[in-house]
């Protein structure tokens, strides 16, 4: 026998032993909190150790990996060996079409080039995979059975074009959001770049720098101006290092930026004077763009507030009229 329980009961269940079981939650919730705020780690730190291990392995002519990312890195070339092998032997590859996917891989914010292979192979698996399945289903096991021959017709087109889609609409989202991402920093980023070209900084420290106080708030960012930086200290030509910037980046102020720099570098223009004016430019743009998007507003909301605001104003303001109305009606 299962003696009754003393304390109070709401539906036959234990209040005292609910709360001590919610207080046990709620003391292991701050705990997981409190380490989460005292453990934070710099996102940048990690990246930017491995990109100055890469920068002196150039620079002292070491190109092997380390022996613990050897396995990994070696098994991600069998991978992309095979699939390149396996393309070549169904004539699917083609030169014009690795360099687009290796384009939009880098703008994403992947740096390996071989997983362009795996994009191509991806584009013509997925189809396959997915048709295979949608036709089985729609036709062979019959999914919907209500449907007529047009709408199975639909779903099974829909399905095969999405399936191709698929891999570029990820990397274009990827890319996306991280432009995104890059563009509300770049005023921010030029603004410390004045104050380091004030300072007497050359480009390459400036752009660590920036690197560094900015990788916290905007990792994208600072992983592709320290990424730059260590361009600038090892390539023979600076040009090099500023085009590859602006290939890496799917931003028109990006370029704006690229080709103001390289102007300053072959013409010896003032820099910190014309990154001030960028600055000011990229700045007044945010603006402009905040500003249209709140003069849209009014029109946007004009939808909602028919449908779901007047009638419940209408309710409000004419339900107790229409109610003594009816009383007086009904005496």
């Amino acid at each position: 026998m299962v003696p009754p329980s003393s304390g109070p009961t709401i539906l036959g269940v234990d209040v005292i032993m609910v709360a001590t079981a919610l207080s046990a939650v709620a003391t292991f919730a701050v705990l997981v909190a409190i380490y989460a705020a005292t453990t934070v780690r710099d996102p940048m730190a990690k990246r930017v150790k491995a990109l100055n291990e890469r920068r002196e392995q150039l620079k002292a002519g070491i190109i092997a990996s380390t022996s613990k990312r050897r396995p990994r890195i070696t098994n991600k070339n069998e991978v992309a060996d095979r699939v390149r092998m396996l393309l070549s032997s169904l004539k699917m590859l083609q030169d014009e079409q690795v360099e687009k996917a290796q384009l939009k891989l880098m703008q994403a914010g992947i740096r390996s080039k071989d997983l362009a292979f795996v994009v191509i192979f991806a584009r013509f698996v997925m189809p396959l995979v997915v048709g295979v399945v949608v036709i089985t289903g729609v036709y062979l096991l019959d999914w919907f059975p209500e449907w007529g021959a047009f709408k199975k017709y639909a779903l099974v087109a829909g399905s095969l074009l999405g399936a191709y889609k698929a891999p570029d609409i990820f990397l274009k989202n990827k890319i996306t959001k991280r432009s995104a991402a890059i563009r509300k920093g770049l005023p921010d980023a030029l603004d410390l770049l004045v104050i380091c070209a004030e300072a007497g900084l050359t480009v390459d420290a400036a752009f660590s720098r920036v690197a560094r106080e900015l990788g916290k708030a905007y990792p994208e960012l600072g992983d592709e101006f320290a990424l730059a930086s260590i361009e600038l200290g090892f390539l023979t030509e600076r040009r090099q290092a500023f085009e590859n910037l602006a290939t890496r980046i799917d931003l028109d102020s990006i370029r704006g930026v690229v080709t103001t720099m390289i102007q300053t570098e072959k013409y010896g223009t003032p820099l910190a004077s014309a990154l001030r004016v960028l600055s000011a430019e990229f700045r007044n743009q945010r603006m402009m763009k905040a500003e249209e998007k709140a003069a849209r507003l009014p029109a946007i909301m004009t939808v909602p507030l028919i449908l779901f605001i007047l009638p419940v104003l209408f309710i409000v303001i004419l339900g107790p009229a229409a109610c003594s109305i009816s009383d007086s009606l009904i005496k």
